[in-house]
């Protein structure tokens, strides 16, 4: 029973792996079969290039990713780690999002040419993330806080009374 949750992990994780390695390739084998093979008259050297960008952008995350969830073992080959949780938020939850967004752009690009700008959301949500942590170090405006009105400064105030006075306790006498 021990590293059970260590063996319990490590199976997860192969398994999801396995399910995104089979969504990327059902990806690209339908963008070849519909785009190069039954619209062959309209593959142009653009389309090649945005098949060679869709692979770029599925085998970063994706290393990325295999990286992650690979256990660790002692030297007896006893495992000691499982890997990484992926179905925690943060860097994996957005290499998850850039795979399945590069699904979506590479399956839809196959109707229309206008769904490759959907690729830009990606740099969007990477500077508006940016713009969020610099945005702690720039200097504020003011020192002080916006401005309380009338009424929110009375109930400051009467709550900073309350907290001065001692708080009273009762006890039942005997």
């Amino acid at each position: 029973m021990a590293n059970q949750g260590a063996k319990k992990r490590k199976d997860e994780n192969a398994r999801h792996m396995k399910n995104l390695r089979y969504a990327i390739i059902i990806s690209n084998v339908i963008y070849l079969v519909v785009r190069a093979g039954f619209m062959y008259s309209s593959f142009k050297w653009k389309h090649m290039g945005g098949l060679l960008l869709t692979a770029f952008a599925y085998i970063i995350p994706y290393q990325q990713l295999h990286a992650m969830s690979r256990p660790t073992y002692s030297d007896d080959g006893e495992l000691i780690d499982g890997g990484f949780d992926m179905s925690t938020g943060g860097i994996c939850g957005y290499l998850h999002d850039v795979i399945y967004i590069t699904c979506f752009v590479q399956l839809a690009s196959i109707f229309s040419e206008k769904f490759w700008y959907i690729y830009l959301v990606i740099p969007a949500f990477a500077a508006y993330k940016l713009f969020g942590i610099f945005k702690g170090f720039l200097p504020s405006g003011g020192a002080e806080g916006p401005e309380e009105d009338e009424k929110t400064r009375r109930k400051r105030e009467k709550m900073e009374k309350r907290a001065s006075r001692g708080k009273f306790v009762k006890s039942k006498t005997r």
